[in-house]
């Protein structure tokens, strides 16, 4: 029991159980692995990635549309994107390719080169499962099944530590690119950030603080967690007070974002994070310029735009990512959709790269080029343009490199800052 406590006597295993609480809006730690009991290794190096995941599968081909390419649309006769300068035709970005017009909010970064597209890129297993193909991107090892952690974490531990809430991510669970030996925060997504849990009543707080103040793991994991609660709170307050004056505030990813910028510029020293959103397996009644894809393409444009702006001078030292497991099939489908696929597109936001750029190498839309005869073909492996990003934004070197990536050997050289 908990002496002078203001309620009744509960056992140990009744009170851990009743910690999880924590875990609704705080950390996810796990063993004695946690910001608590690390040496904390203070760093200038204040770089910032942020990986955002597209499941399901979106259609890169009509996201970043080759539209000088005649087998495109020959392949595609209901739901190809038409030309510049057509009625809702493609925003041309370089005279090849152009960007689905539900993503016109993102042409501004284009014009100041802060985005760029890496196309023909992706991972190179040949899996068309959506399960497996986001398990072995997020752990980093495709074919391998046995990984135990997600490529995220292992950078987590290998950066130096200084912050509670220097890895986060913003959704219901930890996801496989997060789960690790490293404790990572999770901000929930929605509107139910700010709300009250029982911890943050004072005399449940003191009461769990009185029970947890010791240095064995169990301890510290609750200390941890408390802090992260802490911390949350104290960076999202300002977005309450907001919200009580009656200003508008923006939903859907839109909103997230700019709960995940708060942490990113505040104290809170956050330095990873990960989003991911669903959606994008559009088997039916896709849609051209308009319809079920561009439903989806607007709010993410409208959320990309609202974390560059609230990121502010942050922006310059941070880089977005923005991925899916697989692409779709060249030829639309009998339902006007499309079917799982293999090469995609990958994009980059952020105030250090040289964008207003398509990188990788085009391998164009001839049956013969086609992977299986019916994809678009990888010819950049996305783990190349992660580690271009890890080396020549997070500064790691080839061993580090190796820590996150094990068993695959590449010397990145993708310019991209």
């Amino acid at each position: 029991p908990i002496p002078h406590s203001p309620f009744p006597p509960m056992n140990r295993r009744k009170l851990l159980q009743n910690a999880a609480i924590i875990a609704a809006a705080g950390l996810i730690p796990i063993g004695i692995n946690g910001w608590a009991v690390r040496g904390i290794a203070q760093t200038n190096n204040r770089k910032r990635l942020i990986v955002i995941f597209l499941r399901g599968a979106v259609d890169g081909l009509n996201v970043v549309v080759p539209y000088q390419e005649s087998n495109y649309y020959e392949a595609r006769p209901r739901i190809a994107i038409p030309k510049p300068g057509e009625k809702d035709g493609v925003l041309d970005l370089d005279g090849r390719f152009g960007l689905h017009p539900a993503l016109a909010d993102i042409m501004p970064l284009w014009e100041k080169g802060s985005l760029a597209f890496i196309h023909a890129c992706g991972s190179p297993d040949s899996t068309r499962s959506h399960f497996d193909a986001q398990d072995y991107m997020e752990s980093g090892t495709p074919g391998v099944k046995t990984t135990q952690d997600g490529w995220l974490n292992r950078l987590l531990g290998i950066l130096p530590k200084d912050s509670p809430v220097q890895a986060v991510n913003v959704g219901a669970t930890i996801p496989r690119i997060l789960t690790g030996k490293m404790s990572v925060a999770n901000l929930p997504s929605g509107n139910n950030t700010n709300n009250a849990l029982a911890i943050d009543r004072p005399e449940i707080n003191r009461a769990f603080a009185q029970l947890y103040n010791g240095n064995d793991p169990i301890s510290l994991t609750y200390q941890e967690g408390d802090k992260v609660r802490e911390i949350l709170l104290n960076e999202l307050n300002s977005e309450m007070m907001q919200a009580s004056r009656g200003a508008p505030s923006p939903v859907g990813f839109a909103n997230d974002t700019r709960k995940l910028a708060k942490l990113m510029v505040g104290d809170g020293k956050t330095q990873l994070a990960f989003m991911a959103l669903g959606g994008w397996d559009t088997h039916v009644n896709q849609g051209s310029s308009n319809g079920q894809l561009a439903s989806r393409l607007k709010p993410l444009a409208e959320g990309l735009v609202t974390l560059v702006k609230e990121l502010g001078p942050v922006y310059s030292d941070t880089v977005i990512v923005v991925l899916s497991e697989f692409g779709r099939t060249v030829a639309e489908n009998g339902n006007g959709g499309t079917d799982h696929g293999h090469g995609n597109v990958m994009w980059v936001l952020g105030g250090g790269i040289r964008g207003g750029k398509i990188y990788g190498e085009w391998p164009g839309l001839n049956e013969s080029e086609l992977y299986e005869k019916r994809d678009l073909e990888i010819i950049t492996d996305y783990r190349n343009a992660i580690a271009s990003i890890l080396t020549q934004h997070i500064e790691l070197n080839v061993a580090q490199l190796s820590q996150i990536f094990p068993n695959y050997s590449t010397n990145p050289t993708m310019a991209l800052f």
